[in-house]
């Protein structure tokens, strides 16, 4: 199961976000809510969806008032259906209203990249290959969605800059060739450090593999390349093929035998789960 990142970070990210909502004071709610009006409401799901982001939404609502009870009523990373309650809460109601859209942010947006994410890693399944995200993500949100990526049941690329070398076209270009490029960055990573390195066609795969790469990205070919790029490595390195994923390729790019599929529409573009909260009572 993946582990909700909890950090600072999280904190800073909801209070930003509430400093933009609130401004100087939620006042549609201070206009119509007695400050002492409690109540419970219940955040349901209006679809079928990839419960993900529950700790973040419990989380804001700690953060606009902590006397407020939130009890998520399902695991992340589990399915549920139209019309299940994903969360009960309880409080003051100014602070459950105040709180509403944020916490809605979170669990919509982190649902829907868990639910879209686990509806393409079907479509691979019973191939060997490993559906990967990618660093396209919304900026301050990737702990996050990185984290609904792998409820979704897919796996992470690197998290950022500082944790894997990635060698890129521009990277090749300002290094010289693939070579030299591969080469600078074996000279300067340390033993555990793998070595990736982008190419686009099969001559440069040939370079690659001749340099030593570790894991080489096959960006943007058709499968019929793909399945020769296979061939002609014959398991010296690991492939990845990337770019112009789309759900009604991956199962053809799968088939072709590469080890990891990049798909950064699993961030960049996973619609928005359906969800809502309702007040189920009040009382005072």
């Amino acid at each position: 199961m993946a582990v909700f990142p909890y950090s600072p970070h999280l904190d800073r990210l909801i209070e930003l976000a509430l400093d933009e909502d609130i401004g100087g004071g939620d006042v549609t709610t201070q206009a119509l809510i007695p400050p002492d009006l409690m109540g419970e409401a219940h955040i349901r799901a209006k679809q079928d969806l990839v419960m993900a982001g529950l700790p973040a939404a419990g989380r804001v609502f700690q953060k606009v008032d902590a006397s407020l009870i939130f009890e998520p009523q399902g695991e992340e990373g589990a399915e549920a259906t139209p019309g299940t309650v994903l969360a009960r809460l309880r409080g003051p109601v100014p602070a459950i209203l105040t709180g509403e859209r944020l916490a809605l942010n979170f669990l919509q947006r982190l649902c829907g990249i868990a639910t879209f994410t686990r509806q393409m890693v079907r479509l691979i399944a019973g191939s060997q290959a490993v559906l990967v995200d990618t660093r396209k993500t919304t900026p301050g949100w990737r702990a996050l969605e990185k984290y609904a990526v792998r409820l979704g049941g897919a796996r992470n690329h690197r998290a950022g800059l500082f944790d894997g070398v990635l060698i890129k076209n521009n990277h090749i270009a300002a290094a010289g060739s693939i070579t030299q490029a591969v080469n600078a960055a074996r000279a300067q990573a340390h033993q555990l450090l793998k070595i990736e390195v982008e190419v686009p066609d099969l001559a440069g795969l040939e370079e690659a593999l001749a340099a030593g790469a570790d894991v080489i990205m096959l960006d943007n070919m058709d499968e019929a390349a793909l399945a020769e790029a296979v061939k002609i490595t014959a398991g010296r390195a690991w492939l990845e093929a990337s770019g112009s994923m789309r759900a009604e390729r991956l199962a053809k790019v799968a088939a072709t035998g590469v080890n990891f599929i990049s798909m950064g529409a699993l961030t960049h573009s996973a619609p928005a789960a359906d969800i809502h909260l309702r007040l189920i009572e009040t009382w005072r």
